[in-house]
């Protein structure tokens, strides 16, 4: 049973996630739900031995690559497996998995952004390679390694620039996904007028496109713009 599962996993997160990394992270917690231990099994036999259609890399090359150590490595990927036999995530299990932590509101299409920044090589699935690399980023990484990552995020078609239809269209998406009754006074007009605040202080040349330069500049000069970029943390 699911409330099983979450018992089962509880051990091995604390072993080796903190408490505020679970609870802030939509993606660790369903994944440590699932990555109920199985001490017979090392995790580096199953990664030499199973049967998948992704096989990933070796365990101490992700370690070296990401900030995970290898204990953190061995639970996500159990999780991982659990959940994705295959080797990938495709994108209805991130929909899925963020229409069940925001039940009151619409998540599909913020779902559906994060999988493409997730998805590096845009073939249409999510890798444990991908998955980790990317959480590292997001949980561990430094501010300008969060903030290239937000840049991604931000830039839907991936042409170097961020337009203000695409920031509008993210910051719909986490309004939509959040639901009303978590923001009681917010009007349909807000995303756009904070958009437009927001686009106006990081297009510094007035070309009507912002550059990762330029993202990242305001963000870090400006403590209001970083605090509502870093929203899209809270929602991970």
């Amino acid at each position: 049973t699911p409330s099983a599962e979450r018992h089962e996993a509880a051990p091995a997160f604390r072993k080796g996630f903190s408490k505020k990394v679970v609870l802030n992270c939509c993606l660790v917690r369903r994944i440590l739900t699932w990555a109920s231990p199985k001490p017979q099994d090392s995790v580096e036999d199953e990664l030499e031995l199973s049967a998948v259609r992704h096989r990933p890399e070796g365990l101490g090359q992700l370690e070296a690559q990401t900030r995970f150590s290898r204990k953190e490595l061995q639970i996500l990927y159990r999780g991982f497996k659990n959940e994705c036999p295959s080797g990938i995530v495709n994108e209805e299990t991130f929909k899925d998995i963020y229409a069940q932590f925001f039940p009151q509101g619409d998540a599909s299409t913020y779902a559906h952004f994060l999988f493409n920044a997730f998805d590096t090589d845009h073939n249409g699935s999510v890798s444990f390679e991908d998955f980790v690399m990317g959480l590292s980023i997001l949980l561990r990484g430094t501010i300008q390694e969060k903030l290239k990552w937000a840049f991604n995020l931000y830039d839907i078609n991936k042409d170097g620039y961020i337009t203000k239809e695409e920031m509008l269209d993210i910051m719909k998406a986490i309004y939509d996904m959040m639901g009303k009754c978590t923001y009681p006074v917010l009007k349909e007009e807000t995303p756009r007028q904070h958009v437009e605040v927001f686009f106006q202080k990081m297009d510094k040349n007035k070309d009507g496109v912002v550059t990762i330069d330029e993202f990242i500049d305001c963000c870090q000069n400006d403590e209001n713009i970083m605090r509502s970029m870093h929203l899209f943390e809270n929602v991970l």
